[in-house]
């Protein structure tokens, strides 16, 4: 999974999906943010497999298409792991871009999970998934009022416009307020 084989989001759609990486009082419910693409080739597909989930329809493509797949497919694992680098990489440039212009930045908290995995189509080789992110809830955090809780919808959507993957992220976000 190296760097060539992702394109970072457009520039273009970050005004206010920006607001994302600060703080709890910034997020709005709906707010959504392109974190980039990545293409899945057959080498990639399988050298995670080999690794990670070494099932015969991630490791050889005649297994893939006798499968219900119909072709080489990446695992689940390896597209929730491409969203994260992604998600990562978009943080780390909107933090270092903020910091360029002088705004403090909000260092958000862990994650105490996420739920409703859902691998909904198969990701073939040559398929580019593009990823996304929209706030679906906030809350301020009860036992840590310094804190807000925002949950998250991650998507992954191939290049027919088709839903691929999403998951339910939960993140703790510092309040100004406490800052």
């Amino acid at each position: 999974m190296g760097l060539a084989d992702h394109r970072a989001a457009p520039r273009g759609d970050r005004d206010g999906a920006a607001k994302l990486m600060r703080f709890f009082e910034d997020i709005e419910v709906g707010q959504r943010r392109e974190v980039g693409s990545f293409t899945f080739t057959a080498g990639l597909i399988k050298k995670f497999a080999a690794q990670f989930d070494p099932q015969r329809f991630h490791l050889d493509e005649e297994e893939g298409r006798k499968s219900l797949f119909g072709g080489l497919a990446a695992s689940g694992w390896h597209v929730g792991s491409v969203c994260m680098k992604l998600l990562v990489a978009d943080g780390q440039r909107q933090a270092k871009e903020a910091l360029a212009r002088g705004e403090k930045i909000a260092i958000w908290g862990p994650s105490p999970g996420f739920r409703e995995l859902r691998w909904i189509r198969p990701v073939l080789a040559g398929d580019t998934i593009s990823y996304a992110s929209e706030v679906e809830s906030l809350r301020v955090s009860e036992k840590r009022p310094e804190w807000g809780i925002v949950q998250v919808r991650n998507t992954g959507t191939n290049q027919r416009g088709e839903l691929v993957f999403s998951l339910l992220a939960t993140a703790f976000v510092p309040r100004r307020s406490n800052s």
